[in-house]
């Protein structure tokens, strides 16, 4: 797994050992960015305070960096986890650029100031088939991390069925193999 594209492109990253993290392809990725730098209903990158949850190894956060994004928190429940994204991050010289939260995704606290929410771009990747999704959101909007500005990009397994929860509106959605992408917004 790679940094596709941006200051960073080919740069390695690591995965947590074992079969808990599903890492987003790297060719999903880069068809992924491309709908955020291409879309007009994406915020631009250059510059973004971006929120990655359910994080895994951080690629999605970490490819964000390589293209611009100012600042990435990552969220995880998972100790391990978290420590890959703290290496990958500090191999890209990136630790002053990253934050990382220990919490559980589907009743997050408000943000901490660090944090800089509602952010511009969310990613959430909650593990396939654990019907967590709803939940992610709904705190997300409900504790401040997005608001009607942020664009939140979910991945889901294309076998699931997904419905925006209440106060979510689908603006786009994209099948990359197993994957199925959301592209949201907060309702105003």
């Amino acid at each position: 797994m790679r940094i596709v594209a941006g200051k960073y492109k080919g740069r390695r990253l690591l995965a947590p050992e074992g079969g808990d993290v599903r890492p987003t392809s790297d060719r999903a990725r880069q068809a992924l960015f491309n709908v955020l730098e291409h879309a007009s209903f994406s915020p631009p990158l250059e510059g973004a305070a971006v929120v990655d949850v359910c994080a895994g190894t951080g690629a999605m956060g970490l490819e964000a960096l390589s293209r611009g994004a100012r600042k990435v928190t990552f969220v995880d429940m998972d100790p391990a986890a978290l420590g890959v994204v703290r290496k990958n991050a500090g191999t890209l010289g990136q630790a002053l650029a990253v934050t990382m939260l220990r919490l559980d995704a589907s009743k997050l606290p408000p943000p901490p100031r660090i944090a800089e929410c509602p952010a511009a771009i969310l990613f959430v990747d909650p593990p396939y088939g654990a019907g967590i999704a709803a939940p992610i959101l709904l705190s997300l909007s409900g504790r401040g991390w997005a608001g009607p500005e942020s664009l939140i990009v979910l991945e889901t397994s294309s076998a699931d069925t997904f419905e925006p929860p209440r106060g979510y509106t689908l603006v786009d959605q994209r099948r990359y193999g197993a994957a199925m992408v959301s592209f949201l917004k907060v309702s105003a």
